[in-house]
């Protein structure tokens, strides 16, 4: 790629059908250069805001700047983006070659450098020497490759992802996204991915923008999103996690003082105030041990063994608790009394 990519800005961007609101004055910033992903359940708004991105859908209002240029209301051949749709899109009578090729041809590039860029493009995806083929005769993993390369060798100053991953197998779909993320990093291309699979967003993304409802729910880095979710949505989007009510008994200074029966622990404040609270734990982020008196106790209500980790579900006061437990050599059975603890890690005080 030659052109250097572009920056994402939407301004108080609204999108309405109707009656419906489907975005509510949205405004996003995305840098040159990077990945970001739009992740939430279906229905969240993300693929309207892809779509609004790509040319394909008009804002109600607000405007869409890429690359610094207003391209709100401009049609989606007269901006500079690609996009790379579910379903690859690919036309089944033609070879590969010809597939990447035929966007170079319709913009007005002749046949022969068509084609070299299009040898170029399958040979930056790992399918050099595979032009002759149709599509038919390709993996989902190739013909993603192939959907990918077409966008590329248009050169565009940002690249649309919409569920790409989507009609691949799980060990291919973990293939590939590897494969896509590499690419990015070495081409320096921006990027804007759609999916509602967290374990694909937290995968490829330098910044996850989570929404829920047609409004922006939290965005942040991966890490920040897992490790300090901003609410019990969040927590529990981005992969499972208990909620736990706890009260704040102090702060001192960027950490928070909390207690769940008479259990303390301390965990960043990021605002809170003293008085009750709710607290996320990831089930990985909880030991147990079996005790009759402890600070915070429960009671094995299931367990089943999963190869490398037990998953426990233990009763509380404050509700039940989902613990998943690497010690399978140290299994503790159903009905036990047991201390529970936190770890350092994955425990992170939510707004109630």
């Amino acid at each position: 790629m030659n052109h250097a990519p572009g920056s994402v800005v939407l301004q108080n961007i609204r999108k309405q059908f109707g009656a419906f609101t489907a975005i509510h004055d949205l405004s996003l910033t995305i840098e040159p250069g990077t990945l970001v992903t739009l992740l939430g359940p279906s229905g969240c708004g993300k693929t309207t805001t892809l779509r609004m991105l790509a040319g394909l859908e008009h804002p109600t209002s607000g405007r869409i700047l890429i690359g610094g240029k207003d391209v709100t209301m401009l049609p989606a051949n007269e901006r500079d983006v690609s996009m790379v749709f579910q379903s690859y899109a690919l036309f089944p009578h033609m070879s590969s070659l010809d597939n990447v090729a035929y966007g170079l041809e319709s913009s007005g590039l002749n046949r022969k450098e068509a084609r070299q860029k299009a040898e170029n493009g399958l040979e930056l995806v790992g399918l050099a020497g595979m032009g002759q083929r149709l599509p038919a005769e390709l993996s989902g993993g190739q013909q993603q490759r192939v959907a990918v390369a077409r966008a590329l060798v248009l050169e565009p100053q940002v690249l649309l992802l919409d569920e790409p991953l989507s009609n691949l197998d799980t060990r291919l779909r973990r293939r590939v996204r590897t494969e896509i993320r590499e690419l990015q990093q070495r081409l320096q291309f921006t990027a804007v991915y759609v999916t509602h699979d967290q374990d694909e967003a937290l995968a490829v993304s330098d910044r996850i923008i989570v929404m829920k409802d047609g409004h922006v729910a939290q965005e942040g880095s991966p890490r920040d999103l897992y490790e300090s979710p901003a609410s019990a949505f969040i927590a529990d989007f981005m992969g499972e996690a208990n909620v736990v009510p706890c009260t704040v008994i102090g702060i001192e200074g960027d950490q928070a003082v909390i207690q769940v029966q008479d259990l303390v622990h301390r965990v960043p404040s990021r605002g809170v105030k003293v008085g009750p609270g709710q607290l996320a734990v990831r089930p990985n982020s909880v030991t147990l041990s079996p005790s009759t008196k402890a600070d915070f106790c429960g009671r094995i209500s299931s367990a089943a063994y999963l190869g490398d980790h037990i998953e426990y579900e233990v009763e509380t006061d404050g509700g039940p608790l989902f613990v998943v437990d690497p010690s399978v050599e140290r299994p503790i059975a159903p009905s036990t009394n047991v201390a529970i603890g936190f770890k350092e890690r994955g425990i992170a005080i939510i707004s109630l």
